[in-house]
């Protein structure tokens, strides 16, 4: 169990690789150390893809980036990065074993990491401090508790997910045209097959967004060959013709879905990056556990959740995947989530991301 600390240290390295949900979710970390310390300078060690949403924001003073990718020359070349850094204190906020070299190279002589019971590879060998042993939760509830030993938990976590003024100026020219009706975000796709919707219920979904709803629909995401390929299908499906909005990179999507009004979205990062925006989100999910990884306390009345057996209570600690859930989700589930959202979430004047 760590020691109770009163402050948070002048130098603090946050290690936090991937994926771009969990990075989005770690944001509240970064703004909690820098409210309690202003002082405080902080590095965040991250992988290549989630890296540039880490960019423009106030928190975070220095960016290191770990291409884990490139094996034991990626290794070599962090330990040169860290090498003329010190730190008095380093938060490994990963549970697998890649995290444990950026986190042995900050030789900070504070290591807070997780205990034996939820990390997993050794990770726990890494630290120096453990955090109490507990249940798997909420992602986020589990970063949150790094904050406890600095006295340094907020009332309530922050984002503070910033755009400079030439993403602002974009964003706006973009959605200038699209301005008169409210708009749609489909993310097609996840990091994982299991855990997509299927395509011509999101076709199905669009057409009726478009005719019925008389919204305007948007089809967001990365560059990857699947994402392109299952947001195709969508586009060649649908009568509506979404606006192609994928695979301009990280920056353009968050203020793409920053920009929209409602956002139809499996469990992957677009999700966090719209909860961290205030839009609210019509989460997808049966291949994963919503209560666990879905948008943190917000949007729940728009979840659509088959993970949960029929009569069982939720359970935030269950984290093993259900599979062939995803295709149990209907057309008519998300758009009667639409309803709801229309109701409770997309009264005019029109959002600004």
């Amino acid at each position: 169990m760590p020691e109770e600390a009163t402050a948070v240290p002048s130098r603090v390295c946050i290690v936090l690789l991937t994926g771009l949900g969990d990075v989005v979710m770690g944001l509240p970390i970064a703004n909690a150390l820098k409210a309690a310390n202003p002082a405080v300078h902080v590095t965040w060690v991250v992988e290549p893809m989630p890296a540039p949403i880490l960019e423009a924001q106030p928190a975070i003073d220095e960016i290191v980036v770990y291409r884990k990718a490139q094996g034991w020359r990626g290794v070599r070349a962090l330990w040169r990065q860290m090498a003329p850094r010190r730190f008095d204190l380093t938060l490994n906020l990963n549970v697998y074993f890649k995290s444990v070299w950026p986190t042995l190279f900050s030789r900070a002589p504070r290591r807070l990491g997780f205990g034996r019971e939820r990390a997993r590879d050794g990770v726990w060998l890494a630290a120096t401090e453990r955090l109490r042993a507990g249940p798997r939760r909420h992602t986020l509830d589990m970063f949150l508790e790094f904050l406890d030993p600095l006295g340094a938990r907020p009332a309530a976590p922050e984002w503070r997910l910033g755009f400079t003024a030439a993403e602002r100026q974009a964003q706006e020219r973009f959605f200038a045209p699209l301005r008169e009706r409210p708009v749609v975000a489909l993310v097609p796709a996840s990091a994982i097959a299991a855990k997509d919707w299927l395509p011509e219920r999101y076709a199905e979904v669009a057409d009726a967004l478009e005719h019925d709803f008389g919204y305007r629909t948007l089809l967001v995401g990365g560059p990857g060959e699947r994402e392109q390929r299952l947001a195709r299908e969508i586009a060649e499906r649908s009568r509506a013709r979404p606006v192609w909005a994928m695979g301009e990179g990280i920056r353009r999507l968050a203020w793409t879905l920053g920009g929209s009004d409602l956002v139809i979205s499996p469990d992957t990062g677009p999700v966090h990056l719209a909860r961290a925006l205030e839009v609210p989100v019509i989460g997808l999910y049966g291949h994963t556990n919503p209560w666990r990884v879905g948008p943190y306390r917000q949007y729940e009345d728009l979840w659509i959740d088959r993970y949960t057996d029929p009569g069982q209570a939720p359970d935030p600690s269950s984290f093993e995947p259900h599979r062939g859930r995803m295709q149990q989700i209907t057309a008519r589930d998300v758009l009667e989530k639409v309803e709801l959202a229309r109701a409770r979430y997309l009264a005019p004047p029109h959002r600004v991301g």
